[in-house]
């Protein structure tokens, strides 16, 4: 796991310092080493260099790519790599980076990790490849040189990478299918192409001038959603989506981004019972937490005691036991003091189960305000809710035990109906098939396991079935977001105010056409945007054995019973799991996961520095958010609107652009 940068650059330029200055920006992602490759000249010869963090080991290496000390910069380089490192396969200096072949004319830049690099290695050694690594960045080289740019298909990982083929005069940067990596790109207005891992990175080259992006700045104020699109809350800055790759010529990119999609999630069709439904995916998830205990450094698990992160914990519990290093398991929960927002009843019980060692954290409050700065500049875009907060503190739990991976449960409420918004679908479903007497029985057993409410169901109804022009003035009554809300001014932004879920199939009455657009467009990109963040801000790698893409794929392709019916959401990982979760868990409805008391918080505990908080935002807005932004807080705690995250969406947003000075919409 690390951070990347990549330049290129239309006519020679010393290129030395501004890539050096990106990878700095991000040795949080790569504490390990560092490493920098320059491309000089017509032929673009390379030039590796090392830095502060540099092994000394690595200049006195035999590789093609060992890094040469500096010695002044290169005049007339056209492209750089740099890289920084966090050891987690192959810690030796072998996997030092950038990474070249031995001839020395494919180099890479990567983070990430290929889970399945022993079984393509071995596969590639019979086709006569030679490996000096154990790395699994020399698995991707060879299997480029192997298979060309549809190596991506075998890789079972998650990634980002910039390879540059100078034989081919060819750049190939690729995004894994779910985008758990990010990379970002951006062009001057002198015409240098950058590429990172993060777009702070961006930050230190010559030309960067930051604006607000109108319509993806509403989207996240009103709608609460952002990485839905390939642009950025920043004016000019896109990223690959998840299964997108630059694949072109090196003039090609001084020309145009030449993007295209290397992967589709296509659902594997299912024909058979539950139990054979239950035995399939038990086999398919062993295997991606298999996969993803591989590692030469201690490996943990993030534990909030709901269904998801047990089944995690529990599954890698009996590997690890069979392996005879099940004492080394250790897992981390954030907890609140706080009952009915604390999960450590739950937590205790698989720790239990399990005997793990368990580490826990208590977010505080007033320490997230010393922190928010801190927590912007490394979302690099505003946040949601202080639930990240949460987050942010179990990776640094683990940073201070010295345990450098961690297995999440992100995707799991998505591919298997978690949410109680898969009920609109669901009911809209049942009611479109004018099947009336088993919409009655799922709203009462709605109402039963998940104190749903009659009205609620109905609400959830109207919300898919109702035309728009009905739909709009329905969501303003019940508290939902309106498409002009008074609070923004729509002088200061350009943006179209249409719902942007409804482009997804959030209005549908299919609970998979559901799921497709949260796992591809809206929930997941954002989970793993602040996943990514959070962990790497602690040197953390975050591993997430749900997106294993034949879980994914065969989870996508099972009928939405197996899921979801009696409104039992995640039917066949309850089934799976029968046996080797406690029954607590395994059967427990309610859904928390890392969260914070935010509503207390704000309604009670500190209602006066949330307001204090806001009034910053609305200044630090440049306009974008009126006075009235007050009125609606006050509304909040007055008890008068119903509590919401808008308010900390309007906090972050204003915190965001003080720390990243960012300006208007031009």
């Amino acid at each position: 796991m690390c951070g990347i940068a990549a330049l290129f650059c239309p006519d020679p330029f010393p290129l030395d310092d501004l890539i050096r200055k990106m990878t700095r920006v991000v040795r949080h992602r790569g504490p390990d080493g560092e490493g920098v490759v320059i491309f000089s000249g017509r032929n673009f010869v390379s030039t590796p260099f090392g830095g502060a963090d540099t092994a000394d080991d690595a200049y006195h290496s035999r590789m093609a790519y060992a890094p040469r000390l500096n010695s002044g910069p290169v005049i007339d380089a056209v492209m750089a790599l740099g890289h920084r490192r966090l050891a987690i396969i192959d810690l030796s200096v072998t996997g030092h980076q950038p990474m070249c072949t031995a001839d020395g004319l494919v180099w890479i830049t990567y983070n990430g990790e290929i889970y399945n690099h022993l079984e393509l290695r071995g596969e590639l050694q019979q086709l006569g490849y030679v490996f000096v690594s154990q790395s699994d960045t020399e698995v991707i080289l060879q299997a480029y040189l192997a298979w060309g740019t549809h190596c991506v298909d075998r890789f079972n990982g998650m990634f980002a990478f910039v390879l540059i083929d100078r034989m081919a005069g060819r750049v190939f940067a690729a995004r894994d299918r779910f985008g758990v990596k990010p990379l970002y790109l951006w062009r001057s207005p002198e015409g240098l192409v950058a590429m990172a891992s993060e777009i702070k990175q961006f930050t230190v080259l010559p030309g960067w001038l930051p604006r607000v992006n109108g319509q993806q700045v509403y989207d996240f104020l009103n709608w609460g959603l952002f990485d839905h699109t390939e642009e950025t809350m920043f004016q000019g800055v896109r990223q690959l989506r998840g299964g997108e790759c630059v694949d072109g010529s090196i003039e090609d990119l001084q020309k145009t981004f030449p993007i295209r999609r290397w992967y589709q999630l296509t659902p594997r069709p299912f024909l058979g019972d539950m139990k054979m439904a239950a035995d399939e995916f038990v086999a398919l998830f062993t295997d991606a937490v298999r996969l993803r205990l591989r590692a030469d450094v201690p490996v943990g698990s993030c534990l909030s005691g709901g269904l998801d992160s047990s089944s995690i914990v529990c599954v890698a519990n009996l590997l690890l036991r069979s392996a005879g290093v099940g004492s080394h398991q250790n897992t981390f929960s954030a907890c609140a003091t706080e009952k009915r927002f604390d999960e450590r009843h739950h937590i205790d019980v698989v720790v239990g189960h399990t005997s793990v060692k368990a580490h826990y954290v208590y977010p505080d409050l007033g320490e997230l305000f010393e922190m928010l700065d801190a927590m912007t500049w490394h979302q690099d875009e505003p946040f949601g809710s202080t639930s990240m907060w949460a987050q942010w503190k179990v990776f640094e739990l683990a940073k201070n035990s010295r345990v450098k991976v961690l297995l999440d449960g992100q995707g799991a409420d998505e591919l298997l109906l978690g949410y109680h918004g898969f009920f609109a679908p669901h009911f809209a479903g049942l009611f479109a098939a004018r099947r009336w007497g088993t919409l009655l029985r799922e709203v009462y057993a709605a109402k039963r396991l998940h104190e749903l409410s009659y009205v609620s169901s109905a609400k959830y109804l109207a919300n898919a079935v109702l035309p728009e022009p009905l739909r709009r003035p329905l969501r303003r009554l019940v508290g939902k977001p309106a498409s002009m809300p008074h609070w923004i001014n729509r002088e200061r932004l350009a943006f179209d105010d249409r719902d942007p879920t409804l482009a997804y199939g959030f209005k549908t009455t299919s609970v998979n056409q559901m799921a497709h657009a949260m796992l591809t467009a809206t929930s997941v990109p954002m989970l793993l945007h602040w996943e990514d963040r959070d962990s790497m801000a602690h040197s953390v790698e975050s591993r997430l054995p749900f997106l294993d893409y034949r879980v994914a794929e065969f989870l996508m392709g099972l009928p939405a019973e197996m899921k979801l019916w009696n409104a039992t959401t995640k039917q066949v990982l309850r089934e799976a799991m029968r046996g080797t979760l406690p029954e607590p868990i395994r059967t427990r409805m309610d859904k928390m996961g890392f969260v914070t008391p935010e509503e207390t918080w704000v309604r009670k505990d500190a209602s006066e520095r949330f307001r204090i908080e806001l009034r910053r935002a609305v200044d630090a807005s440049q306009g974008v958010l009126k006075a009235s932004a007050l009125d609606h807080f006050d509304a909040v705690i007055g008890g008068r609107e119903s509590f919401n995250f808008l308010v900390w969406r309007m906090i972050s947003f204003g915190r965001w652009m003080e720390r990243f000075n960012v300006g208007p919409a031009v």
